[in-house]
């Protein structure tokens, strides 16, 4: 198990110093995260390197998941999708469903610390049916710039009752919400399976694995197969940029166990790729291994992001922590990684041509596609590393607890 001394060579020792003195304030107290999956996603990896992280430093830390049918994860992922503009058809079976399987969950959930923090809107109705004895935090991870107004209206009923709520961006605050609130980035575990150094001859072993020849450039998109990842949308950017580049396109996916509609929109893509897919220029790799999704990150000449909404998406801070170029849309949480021209190129969203553009760009200048990967590094280095991330909630628990 990692501990926050491992992390003394990546950000020096005022970093490690400045841990440990924040924590005096709350040694020993009992936090509690409570989430949707323990697998898939970005929550679940951030939680998997923070919550022992705590532990290492002196904090009691728990992490529990609500356990949902599929009839639930259904339910919620359309939440997800009106929470970032969708519409959805808010029936009281769906509000019941939504509700009782959270109370279902607070009959054997014993709640015994001094903290809870709750992610994302799955979880959220737990804080109902608890007697409140701590403060409670809801920390949203999703992008909240334009939300569905009938949904918002009822999860409110929920929000209101809690101690503090955490975004990920400034953009994301909303004015009828009278709690208090933190802007918190996410971020990575740069010695994780998924982030540390490989060797060369590490990378092509698995890329071998999956059948990835190594014979020219490679593109590629990892994210979940989600309709806001517009993995459609990359498929037409990647047939304008082999008219110009012999290159390959990778989707490098994965289905979380709470997300229902990924593979509906998988085999759509599929469909629509399958002349590519026969001729071995678009390949589908299955991300369920770290070290795969590692070795793929590292092989690729550049790396994309298509999204039409996004929270803040990690797999961009992946990349840059690989020293990778990134060309991604510029929406939700990505604009606070990426400044257009630096780090890479941000493109608005549904722009194909301009995506296309900026994707050859950076394919036909080797030396731009390094310094960019150079300041990508850097930036994650000092803003998006799991060690900021443990200081910021060091400082959020502080606060509310003491």
């Amino acid at each position: 198990m990692r501990t926050l001394e491992d992390y003394r060579e990546i950000v020096g020792d005022e970093v490690i110093s400045a841990i440990y003195k924040k924590v005096r304030r709350i040694y020993g107290k009992r936090i509690l995260h409570i989430n949707s999956t323990y697998y898939g996603g970005g929550v679940a990896e951030i939680l998997e390197s923070l919550v022992p992280l705590m532990n290492n430093v002196g904090i009691e830390a728990d992490w529990r998941t609500l356990p949902g049918t599929p009839d639930l994860f259904t339910i919620t992922k359309k939440f997800h999708n009106a929470l970032q503009g969708d519409s959805v058809n808010l029936t009281e079976i769906k509000k019941q469903l939504y509700v009782g399987a959270n109370e279902a969950f607070s009959i054997y959930c014993r709640i015994d610390a001094d903290c809870v923090v709750v992610h994302d809107p799955q979880p959220l109705p737990l804080i109902k049916f608890y007697k409140k004895r701590q403060p409670w935090v809801w920390r949203c991870h999703i992008d909240l710039t334009d939300p569905n107004k009938g949904l918002w209206e009822f999860l409110k009923s929920f929000i209101l009752k809690y101690d503090m709520v955490v975004f990920s961006s400034e953009k994301y605050k909303k004015e009828d919400l009278p709690v208090e609130h933190r802007i918190v980035s996410p971020s990575i575990d740069p010695l994780s399976l998924k982030n540390k150094e490989l060797s060369e001859k590490d990378i092509l072993k698995y890329l071998k694995k999956v059948g990835i020849p190594n014979d020219k450039p490679v593109i590629t998109q990892v994210s979940r197969m989600d309709p806001w990842k517009d993995p459609e949308g990359l498929l037409e950017v990647f047939k304008l940029v082999r008219e110009v580049i012999d290159c390959r396109l990778i989707y490098c996916y994965d289905i979380a166990l709470d997300d229902p509609q990924g593979i509906e929109i998988y085999s759509k893509v599929y469909r629509k790729a399958r002349k590519f897919i026969e001729r071995g220029e678009v390949i589908f790799v299955v991300g369920k291994s770290q070290i795969l999704v590692n070795a793929v990150q590292r092989f690729s000449t550049v790396l994309v992001q298509k999204s039409i909404k996004e929270g803040f998406c990690l797999a961009i801070t992946e990349a840059l922590w690989k020293g990778k170029p990134v060309v991604a849309t510029n929406v939700g949480g990505i604009p606070l990684q990426i400044r257009d021209g630096e780090e890479g190129f941000l493109v608005e969203p549904y722009d194909t041509e301009q995506f296309a553009d900026r994707t050859i760009k950076i394919l036909q200048d080797p030396s731009m596609a390094q310094e960019m990967g150079k300041k990508g590094k850097e930036k994650v280095r000092k803003n998006f590393l799991i060690t900021r991330l443990l200081s910021d909630y060091l400082d959020l628990l502080g606060d509310i607890i003491s």
